[in-house]
């Protein structure tokens, strides 16, 4: 197992991170061997190109009917109920 020293940390986020690490009943070392095991798992997670991503998040998704192309057509303006 690999150990790390952490110099410079400021007390406020000492405090925040014992804070976290209590609300969820781990030692702050555990918390924190939780917080860098989350954001390992994300880099592998985002190397996906945005638009895959996008892609995969709303597959399945969509619209109950098909629009209509609108290429060619004049705009037109909304009239708005009084």
């Amino acid at each position: 197992m690999a150990q790390f020293v952490v110099r410079q940390l400021e007390e406020s986020l000492k405090v925040r991170l014992k804070l976290r690490a209590e609300r969820h009943g781990r030692s702050m070392e555990a918390e924190i061997r939780e917080i860098l095991r989350n954001a390992a798992s994300e880099t592998t997670r985002s190397s996906l190109k945005l638009g895959s991503r996008i892609a995969a998040r709303f597959k399945g998704g969509g619209l109950p009917v098909e629009l209509p192309e609108l290429r060619g057509s004049r705009p037109q303006a909304v009239e708005l109920g009084r």
